[in-house]
């Protein structure tokens, strides 16, 4: 993998961002390929490569005889999957029904010569998997017996330390002793749900969410109020706050930074604004932060700890999305629930294995994490383009498709006729798996819509497993099996 990012990806990078902070108005004519090629000084070929990555992430649209033009909010929200809408009083699910895809599709994950479109975490080939080695060589080395006594319950000292450091990234001030380690995120999730809610509590969470964020809270006995969320910029306030006011909702769990499955990325003033909400109703935020270092602009984006001056928000992430799913390494610094969740872990779920967190420790000290995290996003963003490209091309005509600015998730909104999970079962005979849009409610919505992952390098295989999913999405658009 080379470090050096292609001229067209960086011109369409920059000029995007314009584009997506607003900084440009809509319908704006843009410099033309001739002009912009003069002006900085590179082929005409390469700014239009530039131009047709824009094109295809529905920023910019080409005018016949007129040039390029910024393409208008409007226009744009119209290609985007709608606005979520769900119910307050939700029906509840066919859970085994649920389950047993579920664990279908999970066991066919790491299958030979399949197309794993269904699962949301980078391809192997992505990740430094010798540098990681090196460094749990370190760890076996410099730990006191190879690292095979328990550690400190909180977790391993080295890494909180570095993980410390890192919040520097967005503006946090958090120390070692602030921070516990844990099992991955969903278990820092779960230690935080059971620190802050007792059974028939409900929790607040996006819609569409994550199934294994549903999975967990329904196991621990809580109701789930699904919020309405907006593609682009997360739980409806309006909505929460009205929950609040009625007394429905006794703690939030949001993915503020990307969530799973729409990508979308709260603002800060989003942010700021539902952490001094929760202040005035004294409503916990668990706060999951899991893909917040994916980011394709050129800062990471703040998490809602950011606005944190009570100890209410209770900030979860782990690095099984960015470096080395298989260590289960995550944690969470749960604030004024510190204590609570100490307990909780040295109670139920021990101490942590420190040899994976120590050779995570070694990796984030010298600073192998940031340049490998550069790398990551860069091959992610040409990715998530590469992908719509290829969706929009080969997918019916009024598909709609997100545009995330992070992670690796894409959420596409089809035909209303069309059946996700029978279609999830045709493409298994073609060795593809997706995950159908009904396994990101707990309520029957989300029959049409499908998440696919672009965590593997776009290639050959790639392009043609995207056409296929087109052909069969068209065939079921017309009424053909």
């Amino acid at each position: 993998m080379t470090s050096r990012t292609p001229k067209y990806q960086t011109i369409a990078r920059q000029l995007g961002d314009k584009l997506r902070l607003g900084q440009l108005d809509d319908d704006v004519k843009l410099p033309s390929v001739r002009t912009l090629s003069r002006e900085l000084r590179v082929s005409i070929n390469t700014v239009q490569q530039a131009y047709y990555c824009l094109e295809a992430e529905g920023l910019v649209e080409a005018r016949p005889q007129s040039g390029y033009y910024a393409r208008s909010r409007a226009r744009r929200q119209d290609a985007l999957p709608n606005r979520s809408q769900p119910t307050a009083n939700p029906q509840q699910p066919d859970v085994p029904a649920r389950d047993s895809l579920l664990l279908r599709l999970i066991a066919l994950q790491n299958q030979p010569d399949w197309l794993p479109f269904s699962m949301n975490v980078p391809a192997p080939s992505l990740i430094p998997i010798q540098k990681l080695n090196k460094a749990l060589q370190q760890a076996l080395r410099t730990m006191p017996n190879a690292g095979i006594g328990y550690d400190a319950i909180p977790g391993n000292l080295a890494l909180r330390q570095q993980i410390a450091r890192y919040t520097m990234f967005w503006g946090g001030n958090l120390t070692a002793d602030e921070l516990i380690t844990t099992e991955g995120c969903t278990a820092a999730l779960t230690l935080c749900l059971k620190a802050v809610t007792k059974p028939g509590d409900t929790i607040a969470v996006e819609s569409p969410a994550y199934f294994g964020i549903l999975q967990t809270v329904l196991s621990l006995g809580l109701q789930v109020l699904e919020l309405p969320t907006d593609p682009l910029t997360g739980i409806d306030l309006l909505a929460l706050d009205e929950h609040l006011k009625a007394g429905r909702v006794q703690a939030c769990l949001f993915v503020t930074n990307f969530s799973n499955p729409l990508g979308s990325c709260m603002t800060d003033a989003g942010k700021q604004q539902l952490v001094r909400l929760l202040e005035t109703y004294q409503v916990p935020l668990i706060e999951d932060d899991l893909y917040g270092d994916l980011h394709y602009a050129p800062h990471r984006p703040v998490p809602c700890k950011f606005y944190d001056r009570q100890g209410l928000v209770l900030w979860c992430g782990s690095f099984s999305k960015t470096l080395a799913p298989g260590y289960r390494v995550g944690w969470v610094a749960p604030g004024r629930y510190y204590d609570a969740l100490l307990q909780l872990k040295r109670f139920q779920a021990g101490v942590s294995p420190g040899i994976t967190q120590q050779a995570i420790a070694h990796f984030l000290a010298n600073d192998r994490y940031e340049l490998h995290l550069h790398r990551l996003r860069q091959t992610l963003k040409s990715n998530c383009l590469r992908y719509q490209q290829t969706i929009r091309a080969s997918f019916p005509v009024g598909t709609r498709i997100s545009e995330p600015q992070g992670s690796f998730s894409l959420w596409l909104e089809l035909d209303p006729a069309i059946d996700t999970v029978s279609l999830c079962e045709d493409l298994l005979t073609q060795k593809i798996s997706i995950m159908p849009g009904p396994l990101f409610s707990l309520q029957p919505q989300y029959a049409n819509c499908l998440r696919l992952s672009y965590g593997m390098p776009y290639d050959q295989r790639v392009e043609t497993g995207l056409q296929q999913i087109g052909q069969l999405v068209s065939r079921y658009s017309v009424g053909v099996r």
